[in-house]
């Protein structure tokens, strides 16, 4: 019988920021965990999570200022958008998804999953969480998401970034990058996949999450060795650039962040207050909230 790991939950001690966010700030890159015995882990998992669902995800928010979110289905419950799709309705309307699909999804399951406040889809190239997906299917549901203007969340390794640029240049609608491509802050902004994101970002079409620093760090907490990333995407895109907590932080193998240090570092990163606004209002508005 396969073995499945279980990853660490996140630091329960949430720090209230010393940066407070403006009205209507938004974490777009969060996730919501079971709890397992009323929304079943995926039998094929690549790993179990502790359970950490909407109650705790408002929670944290409200620690931290955060008003609305942004969940990104996780690998963990498959394409079983059950518990997301809960969280948006329990939400009142704060909330917003991005889904993961089986091959041969329906134009009629993604309308649903739209009513349900999807949108967009989310595809791992990332090894440890399955590596390359087929690109048939990946090229057949971004024709299928188009006419409902979503966009693509494309989670990469860092080494993948140079490799898949033409891939990556190709598409038609908004993408989005997550966690900077995770690139490897010890090998600086010099290195060649950073070279590669600023090269993409070039493109409308292109966005970034500026965000999971403790997956980049070489350093460990607080992360700093992370600041001349953030700093230079905002130089070049503040109007397409997207923060979020990862919170619970999923496979984390380092440092375990606290969720009220990465606000902190947010502010350090982007000292500009207009430019703040624009990441955690404006941007999240136009992409999530258009309609």
């Amino acid at each position: 019988m396969r073995e499945i790991p279980t990853c660490k939950g996140p630091d329960p001690d949430t720090k209230t920021p010393r940066y407070r966010p403006p009205a209507g700030a938004c974490d777009t890159h969060c996730h919501v965990f079971g709890p397992g015995d009323v929304f079943p882990y995926a039998p094929d998992r690549a790993y179990t999570p502790p359970d950490n669902g909407y109650e705790n995800l408002v929670r944290l928010h409200r620690i931290l200022g955060l008003s609305r979110a942004v969940i990104v289905h996780a690998s963990c419950h498959g394409s079983d958008m059950a518990v997301t799709l809960d969280a948006i309705a329990r939400a009142g309307g704060t909330m917003r998804g991005v889904c993961v699909v089986d091959p041969g999804v329906t134009d009629a399951h993604l309308a649903k999953l739209h009513e349900g406040g999807i949108r967009g889809v989310r595809f791992n190239f990332v090894k440890h969480l399955g590596g390359m997906p087929d690109m048939g299917f990946f090229q057949r549901v971004l024709a299928q998401v188009e006419p409902l203007g979503w966009h693509v969340v494309l989670h990469l390794d860092a080494q993948d970034i140079v490799p898949l640029a033409d891939t990556i240049s190709a598409i038609r609608i908004p993408f989005v990058i997550d966690h900077m491509a995770r690139v490897k802050a010890k090998d600086g902004v010099a290195q060649p996949a950073f070279r590669q994101l600023q090269a993409l970002m070039e493109n409308p079409l292109a966005w970034v999450k500026i965000c999971g620093a403790e997956r980049i760090s070489s350093t460990g907490a607080p992360f700093r060795d992370a600041l001349p990333f953030i700093r230079a995407l905002a130089a070049q895109a503040p109007d397409r650039l997207l923060w979020g907590t990862d919170w619970p932080h999923p496979n984390i193998a380092g440092d375990m962040p606290n969720d009220g240090d990465l606000v902190d570092l947010l502010a350090e990163a982007v000292e500009d207050e207009a430019v703040r606004h624009k990441v955690l209002v404006d941007n999240p508005t136009r992409l999530y909230w258009k309609e």
